[in-house]
């Protein structure tokens, strides 16, 4: 007879169209499995926790959701606090463990832990199935290492060919029974503050996806896409799609019914092309693996850069010279999230004004956003910096300009005293060498 079957639960915590869970309803016995990972709460080598606060309390949220939806049918969720290579080489040896099956993951570490494991057991029978994309890479124009090298090549040939997401699956209602006799790690993650904006789980998803859709939004999105704050105007799915709460292709869906029964205009076609924009990164970061974080990119564009500590304290806590930026990183600190626009001026003036490394500011974010998903963020911060998939190279913002552009009325500023805590930097480094 063969082993248990293991689902190794990471980006895609949910039930609905989860094509991972759907390859594990065949297995006579399944332990369900997330691992809370050790070094989530240690300083990396940017000397910065990869899980902060606001994002900690949103996962719990998430994974007491997916717990309380595997319970209902006759499933649990153990929660193992270890490397994931170690806690899986555990439970493979503890259960007998026959086939490991988890979601396609555009990080670089997913990837090598599956492949290390399936190294320590060449007979187990590991399996990656595309879960948190729109489309399988079956489907895609083009095989991965001929990805287009920009987002407006790859969105050509994705429109061109009128490729559609294949239909989403509803959650199954029986799931096969658990193994007996295995011991969580660890109980949950240590409580921090409960996020103020968003709640967790497919619970919360849905909840946006019904109100979302209920109150016309789609039909302004383009008008109102470049706000600064407020709930109204983004969509915000992005917190629920970073963990995999809500199925891509679940939203693609609800937009295509939303056009077919209500209105297809300019601002539904926007929401696809920004999740198109999404889709483009977790395809990047599959095709270039480690060099999603190496400084010159992909495709070796070394930046001019250096590292004041200084500029980076003032940027993080919103106390630079620049009021816009001041505003949107409290906003972030404060709430865990930040808007598009604001993402992309806060990291031009990392890049342009301050003249730091950047990726020390993809870290800051890893650590403060709720929705921080590793392919999209890393993946941003490279097209800003000049080193990824922009064409034209460094993409610098006017601060002042874009500042009359989008908060006019300084309202998004004052509300987030950008102007109180604008300071100077210092002109001199620690051993008085200029540095302006």
């Amino acid at each position: 007879m063969p082993g248990p079957t293991l689902l190794w639960f990471t980006h895609n915590l949910r039930l609905d169209d989860n094509p991972a869970l759907e390859a594990a309803l065949d297995a006579e016995q399944l332990i369900c499995v997330f691992i809370v990972e050790s070094s989530w709460f240690r300083a990396n080598r940017y000397s910065l926790n990869s899980l902060g606060t606001h994002r900690r309390a949103f996962l719990q949220q998430t994974l007491d959701d997916l717990s309380q939806r595997l319970e209902e049918r006759g499933q649990r969720l153990l929660l193992w606090h270890d490397t994931p290579l170690e806690s899986l080489t555990r439970l493979v040896q503890q259960a007998k463990v026959s086939r490991v099956i988890t979601a396609e993951h555009p990080g670089h570490y997913e990837r090598h832990t599956l492949t290390q494991l399936q190294s320590r057991f060449p007979h187990l029978q590991c399996e990656a199935i595309s879960s948190q994309t729109l489309f399988t890479s079956s489907q895609l124009p083009f095989e991965l290492d001929q990805l287009p090298e920009s987002f407006s090549a790859f969105r050509r040939k994705i429109e061109k060919k009128k490729l559609e997401p294949n239909r989403p699956t509803p959650a199954p209602e029986h799931l096969p029974p658990p193994v007996t006799g295995l011991s969580d790690k660890v109980t949950d993650l240590p409580q921090p503050e409960s996020p103020s904006l968003f709640l967790g789980g497919e619970a919360g998803a849905q909840k946006q996806l019904d109100y979302y859709f209920a109150a016309d939004l789609p039909q302004s999105y383009k008008e109102t896409r470049n706000g600064l704050d407020g709930w109204d105007y983004s969509s915000k799915f992005s917190a629920w799609l970073a963990n995999g709460s809500l199925s891509p292709r679940r939203l693609w869906q609800r937009i295509d019914q939303y056009e077919a029964e209500v209105l297809a205009n300019e601002s539904t076609y926007w929401l696809k092309f920004e999740l198109l924009w999404r889709e483009y990164f977790q395809w990047y970061g599959m095709r270039f693996g480690a060099k999603l974080f190496k400084l010159q990119g992909p495709f070796n564009r070394a930046p001019l850069t250096s590292f004041y500590p200084e500029r980076f304290k003032a940027w993080c806590e919103g106390t630079t010279p620049y009021p816009i930026v001041n505003a949107a990183m409290r906003q972030l600190n404060a709430t865990g999230y930040m808007s598009n626009r604001a993402r992309q001026l806060v990291a031009s003036a990392f890049v342009h004004e301050l003249g730091l490394d950047w990726r020390y500011g993809a870290a800051y974010f890893e650590q403060q956003l709720i929705d921080y998903d590793v392919a999209s963020n890393w993946g941003n911060w490279q097209y800003l910096a000049g080193v990824g998939a922009d064409p034209r190279g460094h993409r610098k913002f006017d601060l002042d300009k874009q500042s009359k552009i989008y908060d006019p009325e300084q309202a998004f500023i004052d509300a987030w005293q950008g102007k109180e805590h604008a300071h100077p930097l210092p002109n001199r480094d620690y051993y008085d060498w200029p540095v302006a």
